[in-house]
């Protein structure tokens, strides 16, 4: 693989690695959301939810659409969502396989 390829899925998945920008993806999914809408259902601070959009912005992970003093945030490409989902699939196939470790330790204790 090139160096700037790699370099570039780096970037893309450091975007992705604050769990408030990963709240903000999940809120993402029934469609494009404000600023303020965001910060109510994540509990949020305004501005820290807009300072997290800043970043996956940059990355162009979402994209804003202006209306009035407003601005719209959604994904710039949904297949993001499946890429979440199997993350999600991954980690609870690692969950599980902690667990079944944890018992049989437990059981051997």
């Amino acid at each position: 693989m090139p160096q700037q390829l790699a370099n570039f899925k780096a970037e893309f998945f450091k975007a992705l690695a604050h769990p408030i920008r990963i709240r903000i993806l999940d809120c993402l999914r029934d469609g494009e959301k404000g600023v303020n809408e965001l910060s109510e259902i994540l509990r949020i601070e305004p501005a820290n939810v807009s300072q997290q959009l800043a970043i996956l912005r940059v990355r162009n992970i979402v994209i804003g659409r202006k209306a009035g003093n407003n601005v719209y945030y959604s994904a710039s490409d949904r297949r993001l969502f499946r890429l979440l989902d199997v993350a999600k699939d991954i980690f609870n196939n690692h969950l599980v396989g902690v667990r079944e470790m944890l018992q049989q330790i437990d059981a051997a204790s």
